[in-house]
């Protein structure tokens, strides 16, 4: 055997490495790929959990309104209005030992329904106003809570509009409201 039939040919010995860049460029490739993945997760993640706020936001003003239809007597009366709440009442065991009706009654579920928002809302704050009393009654019920924001172009909030992000900016203020109309 002769040497020169192991040594490379000149095409050979410029191609060495290039296998070594393509395998680099695959990963580089690969690498982007799953970094894009990873970020559509995290915002899909985040847009659940906002749909989630939402549907809690109107199961807990369904709530509401089914407790008002309950009694009748106390709604008809306005029991249920309250103005702007951020804080729940301690929970009292008055009408869990004896039978309540009318306002006692609308005081219990307000209570019970205070805790409910507190505890499945973010920074939660909600009003129950009256806007036509008597028979029928109408009631107009407002849940807000803060949620994340994803752009940070939005200006502070504004307490008297009811826009905006909140103090800190954090987070997005959301609004739903629900009307209730009750006849006895």
């Amino acid at each position: 055997m002769d040497l020169a039939q192991f040594q490379a040919s000149p095409l050979a010995r410029m191609q060495r490495g290039f296998s070594l860049i393509e395998v680099l460029v695959t990963l580089l490739i690969i690498s982007l790929a799953l970094l894009g993945t990873a970020g559509l997760q995290a915002y899909s993640m985040r847009l659940n959990q906002r749909s989630q706020f939402r549907s809690l936001a109107v199961f807990l003003a369904a709530d509401l309104a089914e407790r008002m239809e309950a009694n009748k007597p106390g709604s008809v009366a306005g029991s249920y209005a309250q103005t702007t709440k951020t804080v729940a009442n301690p929970l009292s065991t008055a009408c869990i030992a004896a039978v309540c009706a009318g306002p006692n009654l609308a005081a219990a579920d307000l209570v019970q329904w205070e805790n409910a928002v507190v505890t499945a809302l973010p920074q939660a704050s909600w009003t129950v106003v009256q806007t036509a009393a008597g028979n029928p009654s109408t009631y107009s019920i407002t849940i807000s809570w803060v949620d994340r924001r994803s752009d940070t172009t939005h200006a502070a909030f504004d307490a008297g509009a009811q826009t905006g992000s909140n103090a800190a900016g954090t987070g997005e203020r959301f609004f739903y409201t629900a009307t209730r109309t009750i006849f006895n």
